[in-house]
């Protein structure tokens, strides 16, 4: 549960720090993309009966961000930044699932 938090922390200084400040760990859109989906995956798995919950702050948090980058002189909040972040984290959130599926599959079975 931590790590997705975690994630969402420092997801969010990355997104709001100056731009000579953040850090790059790959092209631009695949890193807002994984940046999400890994985002997706750890609070889908750690909250998965709150599906709603885990949507709301995962696309809501990539709306936000770029919302708020808006008010910062030297960066700058796009509509595709925010689509690819919110389907890297629906596409987390659905891997998450999956997951916690499997896993409750496997343990029924072993009864």
């Amino acid at each position: 549960m931590i790590v997705g938090w975690l994630a969402l922390a420092f997801i969010a200084y990355a997104t709001l720090s100056p731009i000579d400040a953040r850090p790059v760990l790959a092209e631009g859109l695949i890193e807002h993309f994984v940046a999400f989906a890994l985002l997706g995956l750890a609070l889908g798995f750690a909250y998965p009966d709150r599906v709603v919950f885990v949507v709301a702050i995962v696309v809501g948090g990539a709306v936000a961000l770029e919302t708020m980058q808006l008010l910062t002189p030297d960066r700058h909040g796009r509509l595709l930044d925010a689509a690819v972040k919110a389907a890297g984290g629906i596409g987390g959130i659905g891997a998450g699932q999956w997951a916690v599926m499997l896993l409750k599959g496997k343990i029924g079975r072993g009864k």
